[in-house]
């Protein structure tokens, strides 16, 4: 009888400690939103040239408050210079038709924004029989992010480095 008691009260106290740890993430992630999403609605206007140079002088990269790792474009394979460069020219695309495309972002792994907000571009894969896996997908508001695994995982790109 003893050993049921002890058994049931250790079971109670298991629960009690998983329920307070499941709260306490939970209240954490909250506020973690909470702190990242108040930026970001601030920055869904485009902002003007002369600012985005500001911003980045003082150490700012577009799309860094997404809370999303930050990589120097030099960082990325030259393929992802290249599809850069291809889109400040404006084209021609290596894949017309799935190049300057809007993004839907289905995955939600970049910050939620009205549907066109975002538009996706290839990076080439050397070797690839296909258009491979990378892309670099563009934000109104100039923010640049790179995936290597087909829109799993982002980061975000600093271009001026």
């Amino acid at each position: 009888m003893f050993n049921r008691r002890r058994i049931t009260a250790a079971l109670i106290g298991l629960i009690v400690l998983v329920l307070a740890g499941w709260f306490v993430k939970d209240g954490i992630s909250g506020d973690d939103t909470k702190s990242t999403s108040a930026p970001a609605s601030s920055s869904a206007s485009p902002a003007p040239s002369g600012e985005a140079a500001a911003s980045r002088a003082k150490g700012k990269v577009a799309g860094e408050e997404s809370g999303l790792p930050v990589k120097p474009l030099t960082g990325l394979p030259p393929q992802a210079s290249e599809t850069w460069r291809l889109i400040k020219a404006g084209g021609p695309y290596p894949y017309p038709r799935n190049d300057d495309v809007p993004f839907q972002n289905r995955e939600k792994v970049l910050p939620a924004k009205d549907s066109g907000y975002y538009r996706e571009y290839t990076v080439k894969t050397p070797g690839s029989p296909d258009r491979g896996a990378r892309r670099l997908v563009t934000g109104s508001a100039k923010e640049l992010y790179y995936t290597e695994d087909h829109y799993k995982s982002f980061v975000v790109v600093d271009t001026s480095r």
